[in-house]
Order: structure tokens, then sequence, then C-alpha cells
């Protein structure tokens, strides 16, 4: 029976770019559930997949700080646009912050696949378990595989209809390595019956600032008929998990400020979709009236605007999130190797790992760089 030197589970970002870094002198094979490989970059980002992020920091994740950060030393953002541009990649930076492929995300994927040759892809294959005695053998829906290193890179259960699963957390259980459950993250967030008033402003769309804890989120917030969502609430649903949020509808410019002593009324002078203006007011209590008419316990009432505090019912679940907070905890990894501190030449890397991004490419930037990192260990310890 073959033996390989590294078997890598599962075939998206952080797998392909772990096989790309890896010897070419080492057997290599990726062992994948679906038909094809990278199935999640390829629909990322409306199919233009935004990949990294103008500013990177350990602060962008919900994580481990230190952790984080030795992998994104390893590999970076800048390197992973040279890697990328010194191969061809034509990258297109948007709203100075998001960095998409200029044409489509199959520039990537074409990238990692000529980096790829020569690893040998076992498609359409599900892998059911992993043990390890002298060497680990992985068992699959078809056969069962023998390798002296094991990555895994199997992502979490965001996008169930590509084939996600959480067999990367039953793999690290079944060597009694702590995780922490999977949960939606990067998703839009129900409302309170207090709150329905937002159903009725399905489809509209305001730039917000979001505090959720010691963090603020500043983007755009979208109404929908289930609650809200838009990446400003994505990214804040990765801190929140119950109690409140607040929302600043008027990040920019104060309400005060905008007072006069006219006939205009509020909701003329608010700087916001009409409709969003006197629906707020009404939420706030406040008439729409004319400005000049407005009383002292109206303008108590108008700075929640800046303010709009309130409790989320919850969220719109597995389906609908970009991808998932939980994991294999960091603390029973090497943050240098991303290797199980007690199962030696098992490694995790990618979504499995308890490391979640905010939206704006964290998350294949935490892919990218946790594979490096992995990559380059391994090399090491095969050269030894």
């Amino acid at each position: 029976m073959k033996i390989y030197d590294v078997l890598i589970l599962g075939a998206g970002a952080s797998s392909l770019m772990c096989a790309a870094n890896l010897d070419k002198k080492l057997s290599v094979a990726i062992v994948e559930g679906n038909s094809k490989i990278a199935q999640k970059l390829k629909i990322s980002g409306g199919s233009k997949c935004n990949f990294t992020n103008i500013e990177v920091t350990p602060n962008n994740y919900e994580a481990d700080y230190d952790f984080v950060c030795a992998s994104l030393e390893k590999f970076s953002k800048d390197d992973l646009l040279h890697y990328l541009h010194v191969r061809g990649l034509e990258s297109e930076l948007r709203k100075e912050r998001y960095y998409f492929c200029k044409k489509s995300s199959d520039e990537i994927i074409d990238i990692l696949k000529k980096e790829i040759r020569g690893v040998e892809l076992r498609l359409s294959e599900n892998i059911l378990h992993v043990s390890k005695t002298e060497l680990f053998e992985v068992k699959t829906s078809k056969e069962t595989l023998r390798a002296k290193t094991v990555v895994v890179a199997t992502g979490a259960k965001s996008y169930a209809t590509l084939g996600a699963t959480d067999i990367g957390l039953q793999i690290a259980k079944s060597f009694n390595i702590k995780v922490k459950d999977f949960h939606p993250a990067l998703v839009g967030l129900t409302i309170q019956r207090e709150q329905f008033w937002m159903r009725e402003l399905s489809g509209l769309s305001c730039y917000v600032h979001v505090r959720v804890g010691d963090k603020i989120l500043k983007e755009e917030l979208l109404f929908t008929h289930k609650g809200i969502s838009g990446p400003a609430i994505l990214s804040a649903s990765l801190y929140w998990q119950k109690g409140t949020i607040s929302l600043d509808f008027l990040p920019n410019s104060h309400i005060f400020s905008l007072l006069s002593d006219s006939k205009k009324l509020l909701s003329s002078i608010i700087p916001l979709p009409k409709r969003l203006s006197k629906a707020l007011l009404e939420a706030l209590g406040v008439e729409d009236i004319e400005c000049k008419k407005i009383t002292a316990q109206m303008r108590e009432k108008l700075q929640k605007i800046h303010n709009y505090e309130f409790s989320p019912a919850g969220n719109f679940g597995f389906s609908k999130a970009e991808v998932c907070r939980g994991g294999v905890l960091s603390e029973e990894l090497n943050p240098y190797t991303l290797e199980s501190l007690h199962v030696q030449n098992l490694h995790f890397i990618g979504e499995v790992v308890d490391v979640t991004g905010e939206l704006g490419g964290y998350n294949f930037q935490w892919a990218f760089s946790s594979a490096v990192t992995c990559a380059t260990a391994i090399n090491e310890a095969c050269s030894l």
C-alpha cells in the first residue's frame, strides 16, 4: 500500500495553498468529497473573491491575538499580494479597502492549480475517519489511505450546499483534541417584535456604525424581511452572541447640528432615505414636526439616532452564514506550525481552527497564512 508523505483533507483555499508550498519532493495527496476543488473560493465575493484587505491585523479576528499573529507575520497580506501578483493575478481594490480578483475568482484558482501540479487529487471521496498507530490511516468512502503527516483543512459548516460538514471537529475529537462547536458567523441578525418596523424597510440600506461590546464596525446596513444584514451587521455578528448592540444611523454628523429654527419637517433634514427617517422617528417616539417646534423631550429622544440600542433575537443560521465561529482550540496547536501539541504530525489549518475574521477578506487571508505556516513547518521537519 502506498504511503504518502502528506495527506491534506479538504480542497479549499487553505488546502490548496498548503499543497502549493510543500516541497515538490514530497508525495502529497488532497482528499475532497466534492467533485471539484475550491468550491467556496469560486463563489465568494460575487465570484470575484475578496481575498484580503488593505489592513490586516489580529484585531480583525475573533481569536487568540498571539496565535493569529504568528501566521500573519509568517505570510502577511503583502506577501499574499506579491505571491499572486508574480503569478499573474490582476487584483482590484474596492472602497480603498478590499482586494478582489479583477476578472473572477478563477484567477486565484488557476494559479493554485498550476502550483499543485504533481499533487494527487482524490475528488468525490468523502473522509470518514482518521486514526494513527505508527502512521496515519485515513478511511474514506473509497479506501483507506496511509500517510506520515495529515493536514486537516476541511473548513466549517457554513455553505452546506457545497458539502460543508464538521468532519474536522470529529477528527480532532477522536484524538482528544479540544474544540469549540461551530456557530454561524458573518450572518444577518433576526429582530425582536419591538424592531419589526425594520422589516417594512426591506431592501433599503444605509451607512452605519455598529457597536458590539468594545468593537465598532463601520459599513453598510441592509434591512431585510428577516431582520438586518449588510457588511456592518455581518461583521458585528462575529462578536455578538447575546445581549445588546447599538446602531449609529448618523455617524458622520450629529442630529443637533442639522436642526434649525425652520418650518422644515424633521424627516426632511435627516440625511437618510425618507422611508428610514420616518420609520426611525416613529420608533423613537418622535413626531415628524417642524424643526422649530421641537421640545427638550424630543431632543432627548432624538439623541438615540446615534445610539439605537436593542437586543437581536438571533441570526439567520448556517444556511446564510459566510463562515463559522468555533473550531479546534488554538491552545491545542503550536502557533508556529499549526501542529497538534499532543499528536505529532497532525496539523489543522484554515476555518477548522477557532479563528474567525471580520467581513472583508480576512478569512481567506487567514486560510492562506495558516497554510503557508503549516507547509513551511512540514518542509523543515521533512528536511531534518
